[in-house]
């Protein structure tokens, strides 16, 4: 009796015990200070004593399994609107009543892979607090307070890529493809869907640049006179990426994925700037400080 008690106390307190983990977390995240060691001396130790490395799976495990958690949430609940997201997805090619199914489970595996991408979008805010709540051990006070700040700028940015492909990228190319050689396509849902998706999220993802540059020009990894002189070379590699996440080969819509590439690039360079000013900033306060007698 008491231990179907105790499991039953244990279920209905799991909400409670789960929010207190996080607080818990998030209060180390901003108190603690890590052991200044070298990554040299710290991979050395992983090698001479690889059980001290369990330690760090195990809290990788945890991370991961509240993000799976909250992951299968939201997929469930994106499930319940998968009908409206779908019509909304097919808005470029006139509805949902556009997409004819052929295959039996056809529909029904649309619908599990628009409630799992959407499930991803909603559940990304936290996928990102729970990987970064992981690194957050191994950072500086100061790197752990701009993890913090990053989180919004990464959903925003994402979802600005999103946006992007959506109303401006998508209804060119979906208008170019279907009416290419005056042939008429019939357009399946699982074909559509996945076409849609996949450029939704490479877009998104491609979007985050500007914030990757800004953290390895933090950490001192990247210059932003380097990427002032290699303009050039960058030109070259963002036409190659137009090529592979467009649909299409035309110049229209390579132009649509380049220009706003060439943005983000620019963009890359002014916050490169600001991240060495940053770094000068801090390396000169720091010096100050351990000179000060």
């Amino acid at each position: 009796m008491r231990r179907a008690f105790r499991a039953f106390w244990r279920i209905i307190t799991f909400p409670i015990r789960w929010i207190k983990g996080i607080i818990q977390e998030i209060r180390q995240f901003f108190m603690e200070e890590p052991e200044d060691a070298p990554l040299g001396d710290s991979l050395q130790k992983g090698v001479n004593d690889p059980q001290s490395l369990l330690v760090h799976l195990d809290a990788l495990r945890k991370h991961l399994t509240r993000a799976a958690i909250v992951l299968g949430l939201a997929t469930i609940l994106s499930f319940a609107f998968a009908s409206q997201i779908i019509d909304l997805l097919a808005q470029p090619v006139g509805g949902i009543e556009s997409l004819v199914a052929i295959d039996p489970t056809e529909p029904l595996g649309t619908f599990m892979r628009v409630s799992l991408m959407a499930g991803f979008a909603i559940s990304l805010p936290y996928i990102v607090l729970e990987l970064w709540l992981f690194v957050a051990p191994g950072l500086s006070r100061d790197s752990r307070l701009f993890g913090l700040k990053a989180i919004p700028i990464v959903v925003l940015f994402f979802l600005g890529g999103v946006a992007f492909a959506y109303f401006i990228m998508l209804p060119v190319a979906i208008e170019f493809l279907i009416s290419f050689g005056g042939m008429t396509t019939q357009l399946r849902p699982s074909t559509y869907i996945r076409f849609v998706t996949n450029i939704l999220f490479a877009v998104g993802a491609a979007f985050q640049f500007p914030l990757v540059i800004y953290v390895l020009a933090r950490m001192g990894i990247i210059r932003a006179q380097v990427l002032k002189d290699q303009w050039r070379l960058a030109i070259v590699i963002m036409a190659v990426m137009a090529a592979a996440i467009t649909p299409t080969v035309d110049p229209v819509n390579m132009a649509l994925v380049m220009g706003p590439m060439i943005v983000l690039y620019l963009l890359s360079i002014g916050l490169a700037q600001l991240a060495e000013r940053s770094r000068a900033a801090r390396q000169m306060a720091e010096n100050t400080t351990t000179n000060t007698p």
